[in-house]
């Protein structure tokens, strides 16, 4: 008889004295990855559009990694660069410059590209891609000097032609796999690195309107080889080892969560 695997462990990452700031840390995977910082012993500093909800950061297994809220919580819409601009100021000043950013921030605009308004597109592009790189700058010259690590989140329909219509979002994901090896590149002589995760499709607010949809849900299982989606800690653990200093000889790199969707 074949011995019983031992049970599986995350891995400790270790963030203590490390100012880690996540955009889009309000839910979902935001939450989910601010909070796995603030467990690994990070000052983790939250900007979203939106107030940080205390209970998205609690122990859901499963979900979201268990940690405390963010030892900073600011609004602030990240296309707005002088709003971002004011926020990053304000980090500095309370936390101290910081070691990490998790740019994550994104919205999505569902629907035929033919249908899909001019403002609307306008809009994805200027939260996911704009202002991406807004804090991807913003937070490198506050690194200057000193080295850093940048993750941003892309996604795998930025990799794909996706699985439904939602042009805007996948050509803004698209445009950031480029602008992470774009930045990985101009700033590694600095000491930063830039890396981004792209993950299949997440049980989070954005996507409720695929998991709420058994159809939809259907073919998105059926484009994923392992069988399952990841969780948001999935994604969490993902992000934590390319920010860690395991990752210290990785940079330009996106690394996909995806339960085998790009292996196809």
């Amino acid at each position: 008889m074949t011995p019983a695997r031992p049970p599986t462990t995350r891995p400790d990452w270790h963030f203590e004295d490390r100012v880690v700031v996540v955009t889009g840390a309000a839910r979902g995977l935001g939450a989910a990855i601010a909070a796995a910082f603030g467990a690994a012993g990070a000052r983790v500093a939250s900007i979203d559009v939106a107030p940080v909800d205390a209970a998205a950061h609690e122990v859901a297994p499963g979900r979201v990694a268990s940690g405390p809220t963010p030892a900073l919580a600011l609004v602030a819409d990240v296309s707005d660069h002088d709003a971002v601009e004011a926020a990053f100021a304000r980090v500095q000043d309370a936390l101290g410059a910081p070691d990490v950013l998790v740019a994550n921030a994104g919205i999505a605009v569902r629907g035929p590209a033919t249908d899909v308004p001019p403002e609307a597109f306008a809009r994805v592009v200027d939260v996911n891609l704009n202002g991406l790189f807004w804090c991807n700058r913003l937070a490198a010259r506050r690194m200057a000097g000193r080295g850093g690590a940048i993750v941003n989140l892309a996604s795998v329909m930025g990799l794909s032609g996706g699985l439904f219509p939602n042009a805007a979002y996948q050509a803004s994901k698209g445009a950031v796999v480029n602008l992470t090896r774009a930045l990985a590149l101009e700033w590694a002589a600095r000491g930063i690195r830039v890396n981004a995760v792209a993950p299949n499709y997440v049980d989070t607010p954005l996507t409720e309107p695929v998991f709420s949809d058994p159809q939809r849900l259907a073919t998105v299982l059926a484009h994923a080889p392992l069988g399952r989606l990841p969780s948001p800690d999935d994604v969490a653990q993902a992000v934590l080892f390319l920010a860690s200093d395991a990752a210290a000889c990785v940079t330009g790199h996106v690394l996909a969560v995806d339960s085998g969707y790009l292996a196809r």
